[in-house]
């Protein structure tokens, strides 16, 4: 029996990202769906603009708190500007109770959301729309939100909380067992998709989208979107992918990786977890195709990433140790240094906002499945840490599959638009069997890389199953 080493980290299930959906076929008696322009909503957007964008310090937490009751009144009467502003305000709440701390972010109404996605849009020349999905007690609530400010409201009544959270659960269960001789999370999958994404296809093809940005509540956060699939085809081959805690929180400036440098640091022994022997290989192989920077093992230290950043302004920090997000407390969920373990609290003590970090990524990283504080934590990375975005998986994926990926990643994205491009473009080589340790396009930079042999022989493993690709995550600016 092969023994393959597992990515474990940082149950990341991302607080900044959110996942949705839900168990059974959509037909007419479950869906709703409404279409309004956000601009029809100038009186209802400014008054909840003006009341919650800078909420004073004698306001009841309890009235930040998004209350599913009045969102869904709100989507009844056809204020879903008002409702989207709720739900911006609810989830920035969550992520201020969850790390302890007050996130000041200027509360947009979707009309200017909208716009800031046409002016992306210009610059990347890529099209962007948002979805923003939470379950409640009786139903799935879905609204999307186009670059022209065109508002679009989707209910699923029999996308109860519960049948939810065991869809995303069996989902979940299915996906990371690619032993398995038959595909058996693929009516999962096509459930989910069906849910979320189906009663919203002809809006999103007649404006042309590329990207689809998911805005997630509670239990919806840990599902491996870019596996959804519509009975042809998954997710990632229609979209670029990726998760945000919510708009408002996002640092939307276009990243220029023109020149950038990647401080690639990360351990391959440990004294209480499982070694990973692909580490050494895969931080080498980064820095062929990027300039940049090694600390591996005893160099692996925060006070040596604080040094090192303090001469040069690194672009992408890559950090290849286990890290989890885990139930209970923020400080339950840590990344894995040399001699210690970095609470999730602490990642801002990192110092990756100052200059700004373009890209951290964690390549092996594990989130409690179902968990919301976990979640909460994986979908806020990026805005805790300080990062424009993070990179990062929702379980622990063999080692050997991890060094492939990433090593296809830094290659696509060198070239690539944009980071979710180069994303999707890596999922894409790996399903259709084009992204393996034999592929010609990885030769040249892993020519004279000393490969353990335990990672060659796992690496021959078919990674085209979603197991080995879904799990990589987006989180913050795709851009």
């Amino acid at each position: 029996m092969m023994n393959h080493r597992y990515r474990a980290g940082l149950g990341f299930v991302l607080g900044l990202v959110a996942t949705l959906v839900l168990f059974a076929p959509v037909n007419a008696s479950t869906e709703q769906v409404h279409i309004e322009r956000a601009h029809t909503q100038h009186t209802h957007t400014k008054q909840a603009q003006t009341e919650t964008s800078a909420p004073s310090q004698l306001t009841p937490i309890s009235a930040l708190r998004l209350d599913p009751q009045q969102l869904s009144t709100s989507l009844d009467e056809g204020r879903m500007a008002e409702a989207v502003l709720q739900l911006e305000q609810g989830w920035r709440q969550q992520l201020n109770e969850y790390y302890g701390r007050h996130f000041r972010t200027e509360l947009l109404p979707p009309e200017q959301i909208a716009q800031s996605l046409q002016q992306i849009n210009q610059t990347t020349g890529q099209r962007t729309a948002l979805v923003y999905a939470v379950s409640t007690a009786n139903q799935l609530e879905v609204v999307l939100l186009l670059p022209d400010g065109q508002l679009i409201h989707h209910r699923a009544t029999e996308a109860t909380e519960d049948a939810i959270a065991e869809t995303i659960r069996e989902f979940r269960a299915e996906l990371v067992r690619p032993a398995l001789p038959t595909q058996r999370y693929l009516p999962l999958a096509q459930r989910l998709y069906q849910w979320m994404l189906e009663p919203l296809e002809s809006a999103l093809e007649a404006q042309n989208i590329d990207n689809l940005i998911f805005c997630l509540g509670g239990g919806l956060r840990g599902v491996p979107l870019a596996a959804l699939h519509n009975g042809q085809t998954f997710l990632i081959e229609q979209y670029g992918v990726s998760i945000i805690p919510a708009f408002n929180l996002l640092d939307r400036r276009p990243a220029n990786l023109a020149g950038a440098q990647v401080l690639a640091m990360g351990a391959s022994e440990f004294q209480t977890q499982v070694p990973l022997p692909a580490v050494p290989v895969e931080l080498n192989a980064i820095t062929q195709l990027w300039p940049g920077d090694v600390s591996l093992n005893q160099e692996f230290t925060l006070e040596n990433l604080r040094n090192l950043r303090s001469r040069q302004p690194y672009s992408i920090v890559h950090l290849a140790t286990h890290a989890d997000f885990a139930p209970g407390d923020v400080e339950e969920s840590y990344i894995q240094f040399w001699n210690q373990q970095l609470g999730l609290n602490q990642l801002r003590s990192l110092g990756l906002q100052s200059p700004t970090v373009e890209l951290l990524v964690l390549s092996a990283c594990r989130t409690a499945v179902g968990d919301p504080n976990a979640e909460l934590g994986f979908a806020g990375l990026a805005v805790q840490s300080g990062a424009k975005s993070a990179l990062a998986s929702l379980w622990s994926i063999p080692d050997a599959g991890t060094f492939v990926f990433m090593t296809g990643f830094y290659q696509a994205l060198m070239d690539a638009p944009t980071k979710g491009e180069a994303l999707r473009q890596t999922q894409l080589a790996m399903l259709q069997g084009r992204l393996t340790l034999e592929s010609e396009s990885l030769q040249p930079v892993l020519r004279g890389l000393a490969i353990p042999e335990e990672v060659v022989q796992d690496a021959a493993t078919n990674l085209a199953h979603p197991y080995y690709w879904s799990g990589f995550t987006l989180i913050g600016n795709p851009w």
